[in-house]
């Protein structure tokens, strides 16, 4: 069974929580390595190896929990934008609990 884990970000040096569901889900992908960066740098480290830059990417608020979340992509508005968390938690179905547990 998996625990949350509090880890710290290489770039920006801020504490950041590796959930038992990210655990859960890294594991049915196959990835062994924990993340080294929070969801905020992590957008920005994948725009830069793009060629982008950071106006590239967005800061919000995400639409359930309040939290500052960067997403790669400017919302117009017309939808509710959550943190990677949020998202996470309705992006799962019950057939992935299930594997998961």
């Amino acid at each position: 069974m998996y625990t949350d884990k509090n880890l710290t970000c290489v770039d920006c040096c801020s504490p950041f929580l590796f959930s038992a569901g990210e655990q859960s889900y890294f594991n049915l992908k196959g990835l062994t390595n924990e993340p080294k960066r929070c969801a905020s740098c992590r957008v920005l480290y994948r725009a830069k190896r793009q060629g982008k830059g950071p106006e590239s990417t967005s800061e919000v608020v995400c639409a359930d929990c309040g939290a500052t979340a960067r997403v790669a992509f400017r919302p117009n508005g017309d939808r509710p934008v959550y943190c990677t968390r949020c998202y996470m938690t309705k992006k799962t179905t019950p057939v992935e609990i299930l594997a998961a547990g």
